[in-house]
């Protein structure tokens, strides 16, 4: 466990390293017995202190829930982040590559609630009918700690090395697709890098939502009617550079594209 002072430090630290736009050495190596809820903690402070600067909490993301993007990292448990409203971006946009550390995509579905979920013992039902839509959406992935070696708790305090979001395609209510077939095509430059199924989220996309809401529920938070939440990565990340346009065409809900300059 930390002490409230370094946890204070660390968000100093990250926050910094989010406005210079710099890597810092990884946590789990400085602080050798930090645990998850520090990383969590880091993480609030983070997030308070952009919404007291006029930011907006308009969502959250969830990570790590397919088991693609588990070997990927070499993490083996599911983590989350807040979405702001500085970093919900529109389908076509030109991106500013230098607004970022580093650039990696994943491909992933949108969920919009119109009703809030408060956990604990959300179930995929509750979620299915909390839902309005779901959109096609791609994660801008933006690390601020060293990428080799990392930790969930490094992650986690990182805000779940969530970048932005670009959101778009066709908006569908739950009940008209089945969204563990949902596919998507992940093209860089006119060329398919990637693919994969919803399905590889903890066998359907609403699974990763329940576990947020429980997840919050722990930290005395929830999930509001309103939120967009990303349901987690069905493909790995793949890295892009400036000049890169990217584009996935989903199955069914059309498709989402920006391109790095």
């Amino acid at each position: 466990m930390l002490t409230p002072e370094e946890i204070e430090t660390i968000a100093d630290e990250l926050v910094r390293a989010d406005r210079e736009r710099t890597i810092v050495p990884k946590l789990t190596t400085r602080y050798p017995g930090m645990t998850i809820e520090d990383s969590y903690a880091i993480q609030k402070i983070w997030t308070d202190r952009r919404i007291a600067a006029g930011r907006r909490l308009v969502g959250h993301k969830i990570g790590l829930t397919s088991k693609v993007m588990q070997l990927a990292t070499g993490i083996t448990e599911p983590d989350y982040g807040v979405i702001l409203d500085d970093m919900v971006i529109e389908s076509g946009s030109v991106v500013e590559f230098d607004r970022f550390s580093n650039v990696r995509i994943e491909v992933e579905l949108a969920f919009v609630l119109a009703k809030p979920l408060v956990g604990p013992n959300i179930t995929i039902f509750d979620v299915l009918d909390a839902t309005a839509y779901v959109v096609p959406a791609l994660e801008i992935l933006n690390a601020h700690i060293e990428l080799e070696g990392r930790t969930i708790v490094d992650t986690i305090s990182d805000n779940a090395s969530t970048g932005a979001i670009v959101l778009g395609g066709r908006p569908v209510p739950v009940g008209e697709l089945d969204l563990r077939w949902i596919s998507a095509l992940l093209y860089r430059n006119e060329t398919i890098e990637d693919s994969g199924v919803a399905g590889a989220v903890l066998g359907h996309p609403a699974m990763g939502i329940a576990w947020l809401a429980n997840k919050l529920a722990q930290h005395g938070q929830s999930l509001e009617a309103g939120e967009i939440v990303l349901a987690g990565s069905f493909t790995k990340p793949m890295w892009v550079e400036r000049g890169d346009t990217v584009h996935a065409e989903y199955q069914g809900l059309g498709s989402v594209t920006c391109r790095f300059l």
